[in-house]
């Protein structure tokens, strides 16, 4: 690989797929000799009053929460590119979603916004996502708050030193998007 990334393209591209009822598939000749993707999405025949509604007031229908639940979520993710585009994916799912970008802020943020849920990076910078995890818990704001470890360390002693640290579950990058959305619906 010539150029680092998350590694989450293609899942967040699949997800999207998935969404409006497509396929994706991939072809390659082999090794060193590049990849080829195939979207497929169903054509969509509008109505007679679908078609005649102007682009501004279409644009104001909110998007159904695919969970059937609206949550409030804050990302605590210093990968700035990683953290909206998982914030936008939720919000297109309905959700209300905030980012911070450090340990630091996220503590500042979290007690006035009061998230139901929130997706933390393990790998931050000055204060890692296990420490952020066990100040946040001594917050008495946030004792309802659900907090999920979102990282691409994945081994079970990292998913262990998760739950010791007090998180609800331990998520892997790329983040399964149908996984991530059964767990938010499942929250009471």
């Amino acid at each position: 690989r010539a150029e680092s990334g998350l590694g989450i393209g293609l899942t967040i591209v699949k997800s999207l797929v998935r969404l409006h009822g497509g396929t994706v598939e991939a072809f390659s000749e082999g090794p060193g000799k590049g990849s080829e993707f195939l979207i497929r999405l169903p054509l969509v025949q509008l109505g007679d009053g679908l078609a005649a509604r102007s682009k501004e007031n279409v644009s104001e229908i909110a998007p159904a929460p695919i969970s059937g639940k609206t949550r409030r979520v804050l990302i605590v993710d210093d990968n700035q590119d990683s953290a909206e585009m998982l914030a936008e994916l939720l919000k297109d799912a309905g959700h209300s979603v905030m980012v911070a970008y450090d340990g630091p802020s996220a503590i500042l943020m979290a007690p006035q916004l009061k998230p139901e849920v929130m997706l933390i990076d393990i790998g931050l910078p000055s204060m890692n996502g296990y420490e952020l995890a066990r100040r946040l818990k001594a917050i008495p704001e946030l004792a309802n708050t659900s907090l999920f470890a979102l990282t691409g360390y994945g081994q079970e002693a990292d998913r262990q030193r998760s739950l010791e640290a007090g998180f609800q579950d331990h998520l892997v990058k790329p983040v399964n998007l149908t996984r991530l959305e059964s767990i938010l619906a499942s929250l009471r």
